[in-house]
């Protein structure tokens, strides 16, 4: 039995793996801005459930939970970074506040809650830190960039996250989620006010007035669950792990673009270096 701690868990992905996580026997500490939202699934499993509420953005809160985690439970095991939002907008358009915010929210938050955890893994040295990020942070869609840019950064700071923690015994991994049947394009998605009529056939595109995308997306978040946990409990954890097919395609197709570019121009790229 291991002590799970997961942030964002009022829908969606978050109270699908919260839901697995406590139905598998797991003591789980289920957080959402009101938690009210998640109280239900405290009641449901009172033995080995603890609510709480959590802005992930407000650090006070963020020490606060993992302080009540442990002494609930006596550590946190696996911690997974799931609250956040998306936001659309062209680049251009984005406004400074709501920028801010976002990053506030999706990045450093995530960040105050890895660093509130890693005492605890690092004198047990044992531990699992998961992050949420998106199949965005590879495709970059038009109108997405700022979002997109929240979870490259938490990508890259996870990948170095990984080297540093991995000889004490802690797996950081990030899991990439393609689109999948959420609150996430709906009540959770949000946009700049602002618009510019030169992007209308870009960005403009997938603003939500115009994105039919809502309730029809492919992904199941049940079994996103259950596929996170089993990869959490294997031995040999991934760095990074896909979830449904349109994330898997998005990863390969970016990638040979990529390969490709890196090809052609890959003899410009050598000849910057002084006469050996």
């Amino acid at each position: 039995m291991s002590t799970w701690l997961i942030t964002g868990c009022s829908t969606g992905l978050g109270r699908a793996l919260a839901q697995v996580v406590l139905e598998r026997g797991h003591h789980a500490v289920i957080t959402a801005r009101d938690a009210a939202h998640v109280q239900d699934l405290a009641d449901a499993y009172p033995a080995t459930a603890l609510a709480l509420p959590l802005d992930v953005a407000d650090p006070e809160q963020v020490t606060g939970t993992v302080k009540r985690a442990e002494e609930r439970f006596g550590s946190v095991d696996v911690l997974v970074n799931n609250a956040g939002y998306g936001y659309r907008a062209a680049v251009e358009e984005g406004r400074e506040a709501d920028v801010q915010q976002l990053f506030a929210t999706n990045f450093f938050g995530a960040v105050d809650m890895i660093k509130a955890v890693l005492p605890g893994m690092r004198a047990r040295q044992s531990g699992v830190i998961v992050s949420i990020s998106s199949i965005g942070a590879r495709i970059s869609p038009p109108g997405s960039g700022y979002y997109s840019a929240t979870k490259a950064a938490l990508e890259a700071l996870s990948a170095s996250l990984r080297k540093e923690v991995a000889p004490l015994g802690i797996t950081a991994m990030v899991v990439e989620p393609g689109g999948f049947r959420t609150d996430f394009a709906g009540r959770s998605l949000q946009q700049s006010p602002d618009t510019i009529a030169d992007y209308a056939e870009t960005a403009g595109k997938r603003r939500k007035e115009n994105d039919a995308t809502h309730g029809t997306q492919p992904g199941d978040p049940a079994k996103a669950a259950q596929v996170i946990i089993e990869a959490v409990e294997t031995p040999e954890p991934p760095f990074m792990l896909l979830l449904g097919d349109d994330a898997v395609d998005g990863f390969r197709s970016v990638e040979q673009d990529l390969r490709s570019e890196l090809d052609a121009w890959e003899r410009t790229s050598r000849s910057t270096a002084f006469p050996a």
